[in-house]
């Protein structure tokens, strides 16, 4: 374990200058009250600039907590024509888990009459909590395979959406060169009964409002206005995304010291990408990335049919957007200058959203003038966020995922019951579907960040640009 310290760099930046192992510097986009939560999670971001093939430098996001490896909110390219390494703790146990945003073509003021029987009819159309319950129950290996390698691309053949929904997901709904060869046995044990749910922890539902739009011109190409009702669906490949991580950490754990590597904690295993472990791991984990998007996809399906049935109203997708996934990506290395040489790096992130700026081919036509939509979930009963890349946005176009948690789930527990918080809620006019009592009150606000002061630094980092705050008027919690 490295212990840094940390040097103001800039609006809402500090530095951690280079030291031992370390051979890039180290870069938290934060404020001071937003860093004085962080922990030991900076001298996370310190490890990871000891990676073999690390360029530019090892970023953290203002939600940086501590993780498995790399902090929560990390950021973290490597070069594969220098040695550069994948590392499965660089993107997580939850691979893929994201955010999907819905608009419906109703406001706030005409779901009032039938909010309460919505929320009745997600209660039990949304499956969630620990158990088995999903939306697709899976016939055999080959519908797995299917979704392993086609995602959401998979689903809407099958009936679960429309070609829109692929136009606006991140990689058109499935991500390319997954390898279900490298999918365990146990692993697609474990997801074949669990595609289309929510899970547990932080995974919820959201009926919300927007509250407040700050860029009407982003917003209107977006298709969201004051007063609209969404949903926003936050999971991502449950247990066999888990399952993967967990294979092959092991697998290169084993394996590191005939590649020659040392790492300052044993939570940062890696190995070269071009190697045969890191060519695994990658096709391994793009198949968990397609389940997390087929994932979405069929809970989408499940929540736009209550919504068609019980409302009278119509869900249309604003985004899908993943934050915690490796990707290929080209990007300028040269001190971060625009002009820099382009190179293939292998850009790890682990809760943090890739927010890529206007003009970006890949960004679909009808997007790219606004730039990426990024999806920011807030704590629950408080305010999500809707933001967009920015021109030469830092660390390799990324962005914050979310608040950050500030207490542990046991702390959070102790402070308030299930029964308390979903009262205070109902109160306060939103409307409260919970399948645990204990796992409601694990997720209660007290327990995270001020996501608001999260996007406020964000942006004046030059990360993103804020465009809508969704409050919520419902929650489906596990």
């Amino acid at each position: 374990m490295i212990t840094v310290g940390l040097v103001e760099d800039g609006a809402y930046r500090f530095r951690i200058e280079p030291t031992g192992a370390m051979r890039v510097p180290g870069v938290v986009f934060a404020s001071r009250d937003l860093l004085s939560a962080a922990d030991q999670a900076v001298d996370q971001v310190a490890n990871v600039a000891t990676l073999p093939g690390v360029v530019e430098a090892s970023y953290a996001m203002p939600d940086i907590h501590w993780g498995y490896g790399f902090a929560i909110g990390g950021v973290a390219a490597t070069d594969p024509r220098e040695g550069g390494v994948v590392s499965p703790g660089g993107v997580g146990f939850d691979i893929s888990c994201g955010v999907r945003l819905m608009a419906a073509d109703i406001g706030a003021t005409e779901l009032r009459p039938v909010l309460e029987r919505v929320m009745d009819a997600l209660d039990p159309a949304i499956p969630r909590g620990m158990g088995r319950g999903a939306v697709w129950h899976l016939p055999g290996r080959a519908e797995l395979t299917g979704i392993l390698t086609g995602g959401s691309r998979y689903a809407v053949e099958q009936g679960h959406g429309d070609e829109r929904d692929l136009l606006r997901c991140e990689d058109a709904g499935a991500v390319a060169d997954a390898d279900p060869g490298q999918v365990s046995e146990r692993a697609a044990e474990r997801g074949a009964r669990q595609v289309g749910s929510l899970g547990s922890g932080n995974h919820f539902l959201e009926v919300q409002r927007v509250a407040e739009v700050y860029d009407a011109d982003a917003a209107g190409v977006f298709g969201l206005r004051p007063g609209q009702i969404c949903v926003m669906i936050h999971c991502g490949s449950r247990g066999l995304g888990h399952q993967i991580c967990t294979d092959h950490v092991r697998a290169m754990e084993k394996q590191m010291p005939r590649h020659g590597i040392e790492v300052p904690d044993r939570q940062l295993a890696c190995a070269p990408v071009d190697s045969p472990e890191g060519r695994s791991y990658l096709g391994a984990m793009a198949a968990a990335a397609n389940y997390g998007r087929a994932n979405r996809q069929l809970l989408a399906q499940a929540a736009r049919e209550v919504f068609r049935r019980v409302a009278g109203a119509r869900l249309d997708l604003v985004y899908d957007v993943s934050h915690n996934l490796a990707k290929m990506e080209e990007h300028p290395v040269d001190g971060g200058r625009a002009d820099g040489e382009r190179r293939r790096l292998c850009v790890h992130r682990k809760g943090a959203t890739r927010a890529l700026p206007p003009g970006h081919p890949e960004l679909p036509p009808d997007l790219r003038d606004a730039g990426q939509p990024v999806l920011i979930p807030g704590t629950m009963g408080t305010s999500s966020y809707v933001l967009a890349g920015v021109p030469d946005g830092p660390a390799f176009h990324s962005t914050c995922h979310g608040a950050g948690r500030a207490q542990s789930r046991h702390q959070a527990a102790r402070g308030v019951s299930g029964k308390e918080l979903r009262a205070g809620m109902e109160r306060d006019g939103i409307a409260v579907r919970a399948s645990s009592w204990r796992g409601l009150a694990e997720e209660a606000p007290d327990a995270y960040k001020d996501v608001s002061a999260v996007v406020e630094a964000s942006e004046g980092a030059g990360l993103c640009r804020k465009v809508a705050r969704l409050t919520p008027v419902g929650v489906v919690k596990g």
